[in-house]
This record gives C-alpha cells, structure tokens and sequence, in this order.
C-alpha cells in the first residue's frame, strides 16, 4: 500500500517542502527545494547501533526482551539498531546472540510494525581491558578467536568493541575485518600509539570520551587519538556522558561523528531500579547508574538526542544525519538512514516541537501508543 506524507523532506540533496511517497521503500520525494524547512518535517528514521535495552527490558535476558526494547525505540522514532551485549561469560554472550538470531527472524504482522528492525549484534566486550569496564560486569577476557568464530555463527555480529592493547598482534583485528564486523576500541586504557594504530588501521571508537584514556596536551591516550585520526566515531548526546562542548569539539575533528543512545531498560521508563546484564542500575534525574554512582549506559532515546543536538548549535538537517545516514555508513548501507528513491521507507515524522507524530518502518506505521 502506497503511503503519501506531507511536510519538509530531507533528502540526501537538502530539504525539499513537498510530499514523500512510499510503500515498502522510498518511491518519490515530490516538491521544490527549501532553504527554510517547516515542520513537519520528514526524516530518514534513526539509526541506533548501540542499545543495551528500554522499556523496562535488558536484552541480554534474551526471550522477549530485545524485541520489547525494539518497542521502545521505534516509539521514538528509531527504525533500525544493533542489539549491543555486555561483558559476560561465554555461554551468556552465546545465549544472547541466539536471542539477536531469533528477534532478526520474527517478522511483524500484516498492518502495524511491532518495533524497529533488528539489523544484528554490537558486541560490546568480553575483550575488553578489565581495568576500564566502567559499568560492564567483570567478565573482561583475552581475545579467543574460537570463541569468536562461534559467535559469529550464531547471529549477524556487525559491530565489536575491544581493547587494542589486549590484542598486540592484532589477530582479533584481522578475524573482524576478514569476517565483515565493524571494529571499534574502546573500554580500553591504550596509548596514543596504539589507539591512531587501531584507527587507521580501520577501527572506529565506542562512546567517546568515555570509558577509555584521554585527552591531554603531553598525555594522549584513546580520546585523543580518535579525535587526531578517526573516521568515524559513536558518541553519546545525552548532555550526561559528555558536555556540550566536547561534542562541538568532536563533530570539528571526525567527519563520521554519529550519536548513539547506549539505552538500558530505564529507557521510556520511569524512575526505579534496572538490570544491566545482571546488574542492578538505577534511574533518576534523567541518568542511569551503578549503585556507586557511577554511570551504567544511559536513559537515552534518540529523538531526545535529535533535540539534545540541536540545542547545542547542530542544524536540523545535520542533527538528523549524524543519527541516520552516518550511522548507516559506518555499516556500509545505502538503503537506510536516508530517503531516496530506492531506500527502505524507513521514515520519521516530526512536529515544530521535535516531538515524534508518526514512524514508518518499511512502510508499516509503529503503533505509537503500545508498550
């Protein structure tokens, strides 16, 4: 069934005051091109390749759970992700690449999208350094690529995050790069050295700025190599993880700076307590954390980082881009994150308030009031 929607249309051209029709993919962007775009405004839908969970559910308890935070986000306007894992043991990371296996099976019913697609697993760890795990459980372990291979065989791994100066000779890079997955360091203490190694060797970088070494004018670790070298780069646009500031500086030094929610259960919820890969996490005022204090992934959705980006100076049309289209290309994909013809009609619909009005995923409207 054809779909028509009305409003400003961003195209990988600029804006264009007309009409967007679609089916299951883009058909045609009809309209004359605008300087000044009015809402509503008509975005590639976001792109999110770093979710640990939302709407109460942690996806490493695998059942239900990544599909229900799949719920979640498309509600707000996410219509792709990668299901992001914590460090854990072998047969728990194995258990939840299963679960990323069957959530990617289960197709939505005819008429309503049930959530955003699964497009595979980010693999946050287990090689990791142990004396960087932030929030991760302590279950950091040295590269084992027998481990890998299976891993791999049980789901589609897109993304991995690893620590570059637990991988000396570089075999784990080399297995990730030979088997198609997205390198990125980070809960890693590397040096300068070793982190502009991994990057132009064609890794990109984990929630910068957090949970790796840092940025100094005689001490550069992993912060400061990712903003000399890298490519591309996640960030977290929570105005939490990372001041305002520090974004500006890192959308100056890395063309492909996308942002990332790194969501846990509290997403969409209210405040209370949380499980986190086994772990309890707590939500209030807007963050989420350990019972020390420390922060445990975060309480973000994405249009609520479209409107984080935007309050601190980014244009709309790149605040949109920097949560779709780049995000996609760290992945190699053409057909999402942007609207043209061609490209799935995954689409965001948006108010003068940035506020979610209507998400297509293939076409197929997300029922914006189910849980």
């Amino acid at each position: 069934m054809s779909v028509a929607l009305e409003g400003s249309v961003l195209t990988p051209d600029g804006w264009r005051a007309g009409r967007l029709r679609c089916d299951a993919g883009v058909i045609a962007v009809e309209g004359a091109p605008t300087e000044t775009p009015a809402a509503p405004f008509v975005l590639p839908g976001f792109v999110d390749l770093h979710v640990h969970g939302g709407g109460g559910a942690d996806m490493m308890a695998g059942g239900d759970a990544i599909r229900r935070a799949a719920r979640l986000h498309a509600r707000h306007g996410t219509t792709a992700l990668l299901a992001t894992s914590v460090t854990a043991p072998p047969e728990a990371t194995a258990a939840f690449l299963d679960a990323v296996r069957d959530a990617m099976r289960e197709g939505a019913p005819e008429g309503a999208q049930e959530g955003a697609r699964v497009l595979g697993a980010h693999l946050e760890g287990p090689f990791l350094n142990p004396a960087k795990l932030g929030a991760q459980p302590p279950f950091a372990a040295a590269p084992d690529l027998a481990l890998l291979a299976d891993w791999l065989k049980r789901a589609p791994v897109l993304a991995m995050t690893f620590a570059p100066e637990c991988d000396p000779g570089g075999a784990l890079l080399a297995a990730l790069k030979a088997a198609g997955v997205r390198p990125q360091i980070g809960h890693t203490l590397c040096s300068y050295a070793e982190g502009t190694a991994a990057l132009l060797a064609g890794c990109g970088a984990t929630h910068l700025f957090n949970a790796m070494s840092g940025l100094a004018h005689r001490d550069n670790g992993a912060a400061g190599a990712a903003l000399a070298h890298a490519e591309f780069a996640e960030i977290i646009p929570d105005l939490i993880h990372v001041e305002a500031g520090a974004i500006l500086a890192a959308r100056r030094a890395i063309p492909g700076l996308y942002g990332v929610t790194d969501a846990t259960a509290g997403a969409g919820m209210p405040d209370g307590v949380y499980a986190l890969g086994g772990q309890r996490v707590i939500k209030r005022g807007g963050a989420m954390r350990l019972e020390s204090g420390a922060l445990a992934g975060s309480a973000l959705t994405m249009d609520a980082a479209l409107r984080n980006l935007v309050a601190i100076g980014l244009p709309l049309a790149e605040a949109s881009r920097r949560l779709s289209a780049t995000p996609a290309a760290w992945l190699g994909r053409a057909d999402i994150g942007r609207l043209a013809p061609g490209a799935r009609a995954d689409v965001v619909t948006l108010n003068g308030a940035l506020e979610v009005e209507r998400v297509l995923i293939g076409g197929r409207p997300v029922d914006l009031m189910r849980a």
